[in-house]
């Protein structure tokens, strides 16, 4: 029988959980600011400031003065905020050189996840050009003005364009191999002239995560996604096909014999419809011959009819053993197990105008989209108001001079028609 004890004692338990979940959610709260507030922040760089050239070097011991491009500190041509700036190439056809030191070194010992952030802006329709970040060790050592393609690096990562190739590159250093390891799938980039974010996360785990615009766009395992190492499994060298083994699907009938006079039938016949012209003369034309035409009875060279070999054991298949040189290596994510020091890019363009800003090096992804939020995310909806308006601007001012040129020759065709009459 219910009565109000039920009631108070319902009550109580759903105000219990209440109180429970509200916990909860505090804890998650807490956990995630705690995640950012414990973030370490290795490079930040926002390009505000005129000191801004006092950060970074340009590699002017690379390339010779004249192959060299200049950088310039703008908004661009469409932004949400004039004072909020990048750098930008400014001329066409040349290499641009530029490094910066790390607030900090980043060491991969510490066994932390590796962050990179950046974003790009292709303001000139860019048909050929690199738009690429690298992460490099040196320290001390590291000679900023010699910065360039022959200069190690870590990782090299963001968007490379030229003509039908688009893709963002995500290569990491591998010690053991001394090689440069180049992403086995391309990853595709941004075309338009709009800024984009990308973002790079190299975890210890030996994982690695791509992001544009906040959005994941590749991850998986350093060791199915790049050749760090051998294969697993190799061809067992002590075996090979049997010489006896069977491959051939088909064999010629023994049975089928080529017909009697099937070598004896022309390929080409005189055409029967042909007739001699009226006006042939013999005498002056010589003797009239018929046009040749294909005789529809050649069937080519006689070869018998194929049927299924009894003796067809199917493709053989060398059998595969475990690679005596095949281990698992759980240092591949240690790019930077000797520190990385400096970032910088090291680009050739054809068509200058790319927009380089709001970087950021750290070992927490929510780290980077915090700072994505204050930065890239806050000033994105602005921009492409103004790049829309900008095109609408353009699209306006070109239909109005093919509307010029129309009337300029709707009127030249009237001059010319009535200089006609005069005459």
């Amino acid at each position: 029988r219910h009565t109000i004890i039920d009631d108070i004692a319902f009550i109580t338990n759903l105000l219990q959980r209440k109180i429970v979940t509200m916990k909860f959610s505090l804890l998650a709260a807490a956990a995630l600011c705690g995640s950012t507030v414990n973030a370490e922040i290795y490079f930040k760089e926002q390009f505000n400031d005129d000191a801004w050239k006092d950060r970074w070097t340009v590699s002017s011991d690379w390339k010779s003065k004249s192959e060299l491009g200049e950088w310039t500190n703008t908004a661009g041509e469409f932004y949400a905020d004039a004072s909020d700036k990048g750098i930008q190439t400014s001329q066409d056809a040349r290499f641009y050189g530029l490094s910066a030191a790390m607030t900090k070194a980043f060491n991969s010992s510490d066994k932390k996840d590796l962050v990179i952030q950046y974003s790009v802006k292709h303001e000139q329709k860019i048909d050929c050009g690199g738009a690429y970040i690298k992460l490099m060790p040196g320290g001390d050592n590291f000679e900023s003005t010699k910065f360039g393609g022959d200069t190690p690096y870590a990782i090299m990562f963001g968007p490379d364009i030229c003509g039908q190739n688009k893709r963002t590159h995500v290569i990491f250093h591998y010690d053991k191999k001394e090689d440069n390891l180049l992403i086995k799938k391309d990853v595709g980039c941004e075309t338009d002239q709009l800024s984009h974010l990308y973002t790079l996360v190299l975890r210890p785990d030996n994982t690695f995560e791509v992001f544009v615009d906040n959005k994941s766009v590749r991850s998986g395992k350093l060791d199915e996604e790049f050749d760090f190492l051998p294969e697993k499994e190799i061809k067992d060298p002590e075996q090979s096909k049997p010489e006896d083994w069977v491959d051939v699907r088909e064999i010629p009938d023994p049975e089928d014999v080529k017909p009697e006079g099937y070598d004896d039938i022309l390929e080409e016949i005189p055409d029967p419809d042909a007739a001699k012209p009226d006006d042939w003369d013999d005498e002056d034309d010589g003797e009239w011959e018929a046009p040749m035409m294909d005789n529809p009875d050649f069937k080519g060279p006689w070869s018998p009819k194929m049927i299924p070999n009894p003796d067809y054991k199917g493709a053989w298949v060398h059998p595969m053993i475990a690679n005596p040189e095949y281990s698992y290596d759980d240092s591949m994510h240690a790019v930077c197990k000797d520190g990385c020091t400096h970032v910088g890019f090291e680009l050739w363009q054809v068509k200058s105008g790319t927009i380089f800003d709001d970087i950021i090096v750290t070992d927490s992804l929510e780290e980077a989209q915090k700072f994505a939020e204050e930065t890239f995310f806050k000033k994105k909806e602005g921009e492409k108001e103004m790049f829309d308006e900008a095109e609408k601007k353009r699209r306006e001012e070109q239909e109005a001079a093919m509307a010029d040129e129309e009337d300029f020759d709707m009127d030249d065709m009237e001059d010319m028609h009535m200089m006609g009459d005069e005459f």
